[in-house]
């Protein structure tokens, strides 16, 4: 039987900014610009998970169970400010960019996607045309 795809979209709000700890302040600007400051975006996930059709039920995949991997992981971070809640950009050692919110993404939905399915893509959107991808 042919592979089919599922593709599931979470929408979250969140803050952040950019700015590198190790930098001056007049050079984060300098790259940044104004989003050096604390700033909202509405976020949309979009997954992608593939697998072999279930023959009783036609699924890739038990919905419920995704949801429920994705609240783990989307949940905590809505409403609040990414750079505080995500502690690779805590730590300075990540961007909250999409791109690599994505891959970011990417690394905790992979190992988790339930039954024999697997992940294809992670999309992540910003409020407006904004995007970053990580996947086949």
């Amino acid at each position: 039987m042919p592979k089919a795809s599922l593709m599931r979209v979470v929408n979250f709000v969140a803050m952040h900014h950019y700015g590198r700890p190790d930098r001056p302040e007049a050079w984060n600007q300098a790259r940044f610009g104004d989003q050096v400051h604390p700033h909202e975006h509405e976020y949309q996930l979009e997954v992608m998970v593939e697998g072999e059709p279930d023959p009783e039920t036609g699924f890739v995949v038990d919905l419920e169970e995704l949801d429920a991997v994705l609240a783990v992981i989307v949940g905590p971070l809505d409403g609040t400010s990414l750079n505080e809640s995500i502690p690779e950009v805590r730590d300075g050692v990540m961007q909250p960019s999409t791109e690599s919110l994505a891959r970011w993404f990417w690394d905790r939905i992979r190992p988790r996607v339930p039954g024999e399915a697997r992940l294809r893509r992670i999309r992540v959107w910003e409020s407006g045309a904004l995007a970053g991808q990580v996947g086949a």
